[in-house]
């Protein structure tokens, strides 16, 4: 039994390191669509952060199924983070091909995503953690 709840809550941690990484990423893709616009060097900077940003996403996926497997917890952040892959490949999608009236306002989305699932996930965190107001 010890080694189960070991198992799930590393499982747990990874999940929470894989979404706060996302966020970070997409944070940093905000910055340096600001450095786009006023800097020489922003559209190097905005592109390696969208390959970071999008091997973020992956590892999120990753990191919501070996939650889910291992510790029998929910499927739900499966879904969230799949549906956020999805986000991220529009999004690359979007910015290569420089649409940026969709490109823009869906970063801002998935921004706002981002910070919720982190804000869902460290909430969760805070809530199963004995003593734990």
């Amino acid at each position: 039994m010890a080694a189960q709840t070991t198992a799930a809550h590393r499982s747990f941690t990874f999940l929470h390191v894989a979404i706060a990484l996302q966020a970070s990423a997409v944070f940093f893709q905000a910055v340096t669509a600001g450095l786009l616009l006023s800097t020489s060097h922003g559209e190097a900077l905005h592109g390696a952060g969208a390959r970071v940003m999008y091997g973020a996403s992956m590892l999120y996926v990753l990191a919501a199924i070996l939650a889910w497997r291992p510790g029998g917890g929910p499927a739900r952040p499966i879904a969230y983070a799949s549906g956020f892959l999805v986000l991220a490949s529009v999004q690359v999608v979007l910015g290569i091909a420089h649409v940026p009236s969709l490109h823009v306002p869906l970063g801002v989305l998935m921004f706002g995503l981002s910070v919720l699932a982190l804000g869902q996930a460290l909430s969760a965190r805070r809530r199963e953690r004995p003593g734990a107001r």
